[in-house]
């Protein structure tokens, strides 16, 4: 394992970042106008080990960004129809029109990270890829595409912890797969292989940006702080409608059909009425006293 031993942070106040997370948020929305006004195209890369913190920081960018413009992409298993093409050519055909924004959740780099430490390429497959990585964003970069590489970093006491909540937590079981514990057992694989994807597409003009993920609401605070002072965005005037008056009725008044000619969802919820929970606890309350 690591010799390098990661210090557990100081917790955050609660509703301190909560508060900033709704002003970095509101942030993101005057970000994405600017990005749909300029026509501005970004890419966000968010790597890192398993059980890091991706997928929560994503939730965050994402929670109030209008989605016809911001788009996740989580690929699955290439196809047999796509492991026969171009490595980066499923990816490309992810890549934003103007005025948007594409979130990789895992992205080419698979090749110099599952791929290689599993393998499920070759070491000619994984040479071609350190080389024509930096090559491809290049590219992208000279074309204007705005490119931000992010790798979370967690420790394998976190992550094992992180791990075992899942397991434990009925929600979230399905994050955990046989895929995922292998970067238990071959943790220091994992972290050559990051290594050497470093050295070789760590560039000037596609950076990597590590993110310290031992604390999931710091990472959060952070990444976003970071992508908002990395686009150069500026503030865009919207022009807000205003709401009209409803007009007064015209001609014909229109008289809604009987409510017993439609099929109407039950309303389970009127169980979770405040009257009726407190009720239902005060009964609840009289019968075990009555055991007793």
């Amino acid at each position: 394992m690591s010799k390098d031993k990661k210090k557990s942070p100081a917790k955050l106040d609660k509703a301190a970042y909560e508060e900033e997370l709704k002003r970095l948020q509101a942030e993101l929305v005057e970000m994405q106008q600017w990005v749909v006004e300029t026509g501005a195209r970004v890419v966000i890369i968010m790597e890192g080990r398993d059980a890091a913190g991706k997928g929560s920081a994503i939730k965050r960018i994402t929670q109030y960004l209008n989605p016809r413009t911001c788009r996740i992409e989580a690929l699955p298993k290439p196809t047999d129809r796509e492991a026969g093409q171009w490595y980066f050519q499923r990816y490309i055909e992810k890549l934003p029109t103007e005025g948007e924004i594409v979130i990789f959740d895992r992205s080419w780099y698979n090749r110099a990270g599952v791929e290689r430490v599993m393998g499920f390429c070759s070491q000619q497959e994984y040479v071609r890829f350190l080389h024509q990585a930096p090559q491809l964003e290049n590219m992208l970069v000279e074309d204007g595409i705005i490119l931000l590489k992010y790798w979370f970093s967690v420790s394998d006491e976190e992550q094992i912890a992180r791990f075992k909540s899942r397991r434990n937590d009925p929600l979230r079981r399905w994050k955990l797969s046989p895929m995922d514990l292998q970067s238990i057992t071959r943790w220091e694989d994992y972290s050559r292989a990051k290594d050497e994807m470093f050295v070789h597409t760590n560039t000037p003009n596609a950076p990597w940006y590590t993110v310290e993920s031992e604390d999931k609401k710091r990472s959060r605070i952070n990444v976003i702080n970071h992508i908002l002072k990395t686009v150069p965005y500026q503030h865009v005037e919207q022009d807000v409608p205003e709401v009209p008056e409803r007009p007064d009725s015209s001609g014909e008044e229109y008289e809604r059909p009987p409510r017993d000619e439609f099929a109407y969802v039950p309303d389970v919820a009127s169980n979770l009425e405040r009257s009726k929970v407190s009720a239902a606890k005060k009964s609840g309350g009289k019968k075990k006293k009555k055991k007793k």
